[in-house]
């Protein structure tokens, strides 16, 4: 018997590849990949297969594209590879947050 925290991560990822594509899941899988400091300063939309990233900050902008291909290979993982080829990612540039 495997223990709760070995088996919640394939559980977990089976759960989000078998239901529809929606933007609560994409959220879902942002926030789970990036974690709640990221999540809280940036918005995330699917256009087509491109992840689309609104940045609150240039800083955070070059915090996600620094860590794009990482965060991209953890979305495939969550929600399935076909699912997200891309990541753009952009900040405004008076440091205000964007909206959706």
């Amino acid at each position: 018997m495997r223990p709760l925290n070995q088996a919640l991560p394939g559980a977990l990822t089976e759960l989000l590849r078998t239901a529809p594509l929606s933007h609560g899941k994409v959220a879902f899988a942002w926030r789970a990949t990036v974690g709640a400091a990221m999540e809280r300063v940036t918005t995330v939309r699917l256009v087509g297969d491109r992840l689309v990233v609104d940045a609150s900050t240039p800083e955070w902008r070059r915090e996600v594209a620094r860590s794009s291909a990482l965060i991209l290979s953890r979305m495939q993982t969550l929600l399935g590879a076909d699912a997200i080829a891309s990541i753009a990612v952009n900040a405004p540039t008076d440091g205000r947050r964007t909206g959706q």
